[in-house]
């Protein structure tokens, strides 16, 4: 029994460096912390489907590691995880790029508490989890990424004013959200600029069939 955790956790490991081969060790390390650390806090306060902790790795860090096959953020790169929850997919993207800024806001407390105390406890130094509503976010950034938040539509009206004029990536400043099934008419308003792509095409687990990563530059 308690060699299962561990065991679990070398299995997940190895599905992300199927993926994402050339983490260093620390990457490596803070990205293995997971496990345990969101099981503690899934028991107090429930932030992932107590049926679907198991997929911790697969149905959660990884799909977030997913918006990197879509833009490679360079070093300086401040994003806002809106709506981010117990820190998906913040966390696993500001453990994936060390050198950019990451600051997750969500409306609910008991939330952004799991997303502060995962942070400090893997020693994320590039991740400010906060408390607040997204209407109420004054800052500006490179990128908003969220996964399943609301409408697309409804997302851009909010964050519009929290895109940075200045350009530092090769994507054009915008929106990197994550959603699965039928998007037609949620994209269609932006059906001529908006830039979309399966999952299953840098992922071969079935899970991530109809599951879809979407760029809107703003």
């Amino acid at each position: 029994m308690v060699f299962r955790p561990l065991i679990r956790t070398f299995a997940s490991m190895k599905q992300i460096l199927k993926y994402f081969p050339n983490l260093s060790d620390e990457q490596q390390r803070q990205l293995a912390m997971l496990e345990e650390l969101y099981r503690d806090w899934n028991a107090k306060i429930n932030v992932i489907s107590r049926k679907d902790i198991d997929n911790l790795y697969e149905h959660h860090v990884l799909h977030s590691m997913s918006i990197a096959k879509m833009i490679n953020f360079r070093p300086g790169t401040k994003i806002l995880d809106f709506g981010t929850g117990g820190g998906f997919p913040g966390i696993p993207l500001a453990i994936l790029f060390p050198e950019c800024q990451f600051k997750l806001i969500d409306g609910t407390g008991k939330k952004i508490r799991v997303a502060q105390e995962v942070a400090q406890a893997i020693g994320l130094k590039n991740c400010e989890p906060q408390h607040l509503r997204g209407e109420d976010e004054k800052g500006r950034y490179d990128f908003v990424v969220s996964r399943a938040v609301m409408p697309l539509p409804d997302l851009a009206k909010i964050v519009r004013k929290n895109m940075a004029r200045e350009q530092r990536n090769a994507l054009p400043n915008g929106i990197v959200c994550l959603k699965g099934g039928d998007l037609q008419s949620e994209l269609q308003p932006f059906r001529h600029i908006v830039d979309t792509a399966e999952l299953s095409q840098w992922f071969s687990e079935e899970w991530f069939k109809q599951k879809y990563v979407i760029y809107l530059p703003l």
